[in-house]
């Protein structure tokens, strides 16, 4: 593509290679479908064909954050915008921007990346006229009636002066009736000045992928899920009744006999015995809760090859107000126990709304306390429900009745257009979010175990 790409590429499918082919000739394009289906890949090479012969020369790469956005735009596992410039590009700023500025052959552009999936992200791209914007999981882009708040409405806004517009969004399918469908994609199909091109892949449309690394990604999913059916086979659909009917249904298959775990870093098995389990990382969830809610903690084990993820002990306590000399002794309470049992608890991640508690959580104990991440919720559960299916999440047998609850009752907001999971007080979302908090660090790294 340049002189001074460099990327070893795959074959590419005919139906991407259309994609690609036909995408300049559209002011809009549109890649729609499952996992690792080289939906963003295309668009990361359509953008540089774009970069190197557009008059305009600032440009928009969103996500639904800005380390999302750079993740998978910029790097794109090694097929990213700053991979297909290389030697031609360097990250800086722009007016406090993370920004690319690349050298093209009609002059130097720059790539501002933002995060646009906040109520208040619009403000970040506002002051500049954009001629490409390429947004990745488009659908977690924050979106209202209010045009002046809504960051896809102000996005398309700053095209507005553009010599040569171009919007490449890219998504996994999500709820039918979610209105990136409704007042967007489906809309544009019925005729859009400037030209519009839509896509749906599956990931047997990705050609680098060989079978066995498809059967093994598929495996990996419940084929009655909600994932299964968007990430494999990416269709759009509907979440609705349990979000954990096979923890429902089978409660005793994901239990573990607490003698068949050891936290012990030179535990080796005697000749003959059943090798127990090796624990490397124990992290602690804390979720803080409101009146009629409930505060919550929960240990979890997770193996050095990300493989295992156990939840060792999960607890509750009613929250009465913000009773922080009760919430500090109850923790320190569990926390003494996981050591007194497993030797040691590396981090405890805490719900981050609360720094009042945190603060007096640190000042109080000697424990090395970080603000939870707090992942989209929607992220966490995919990774539980992909642990579920693959049996690499286990409870360990009369310490999580807590967790075994938040799991067996977990329900989808009924008769909505977004997924969201049920907290109305009959089911406890506290305890989830806890125990979520304690793996959510490796989320990436468990996904890929």
């Amino acid at each position: 593509m340049t002189a001074t790409q460099t990327i070893e590429w795959a074959p590419f499918s005919a139906k991407h290679k259309r994609y690609i082919n036909n995408a300049l000739k559209n002011q809009m394009n549109v890649a729609e479908g499952a996992i690792r289906s080289g939906k963003t890949i295309d668009h990361c090479i359509i953008a540089a064909a774009y970069l190197e012969i557009c008059p305009d020369t600032i440009h928009l790469a969103s996500g639904s954050t800005i380390g999302n956005a750079k993740l998978n735009i910029g790097v794109c596992n090694g097929f990213g915008l700053e991979n297909l410039f290389r030697g031609r590009c360097h990250w800086g700023k722009f007016k406090d921007n993370e920004a690319l500025f690349i050298s093209t052959q009609t002059g130097e552009k720059i790539v501002i990346f933002a995060g646009g999936g906040k109520r208040n992200s619009y403000k970040k791209i506002l002051g500049n006229s954009y001629g490409l914007w390429i947004a990745t999981e488009i659908n977690e882009h924050y979106d209202s009636d209010d045009s002046r708040e809504s960051f896809v409405k102000v996005a398309f806004g700053r095209q507005a002066a553009a010599q040569k517009p171009l919007v490449l969004w890219d998504l996994n399918p999500c709820n039918p009736k979610h209105r990136i469908y409704t007042d967007y994609i489906d809309k544009y199909k019925t005729g859009l000045v400037g030209g519009y091109q839509y896509e749906h892949f599956t990931i047997h449309d990705n050609l680098s992928i060989s079978d066995q690394r498809k059967n093994e990604l598929i495996s990996k999913y419940d084929k009655g899920s909600i994932w299964y059916r968007r990430d494999i086979l990416g269709e759009r659909c509907v979440a609705e009744g349990l979000i954990y009917p096979l923890f429902a249904d089978s409660e005793k298959r994901y239990s573990i006999d607490p003698l068949d775990i050891t936290a012990d870093p030179d535990y080796r098995p005697k000749d003959g015995e059943k090798a127990k389990i090796k624990i490397k990382y124990i992290n602690i969830g804390v979720d803080f809760g409101g009146n009629g809610s409930q505060h919550a903690f929960c240990a979890t084990g997770i193996t050095a090859d990300f493989h295992y993820v156990i939840p060792l002990s999960s607890k509750t306590i009613k929250a009465t107000g913000t009773d922080v000399d009760l919430i500090i002794r109850e923790f320190k309470r569990f926390a003494e126990k996981i050591e007194s049992v497993y030797g040691f608890v590396d981090v405890v991640y805490a719900d981050s709304a609360e720094q009042a508690i945190i603060n007096s959580m640190r000042a109080k104990t000697k424990y090395s306390i970080k603000n939870s991440i707090k992942n989209e919720i929607n992220d966490r559960i995919r990774c539980e429900d992909i642990l579920l299916t693959s049996d690499r999440m286990k409870l360990v047998d009369g310490q999580n009745e807590a967790l075994a609850d938040g799991l067996r009752y977990a329900v989808w907001t009924p008769n909505i257009n977004d997924d969201i999971r049920l907290d109305d007080g009959t089911s406890c979302i506290d305890i989830l979010d806890a125990f979520e908090y304690s793996f959510e660090p490796f989320l990436k790294h468990i996904l890929r175990g």
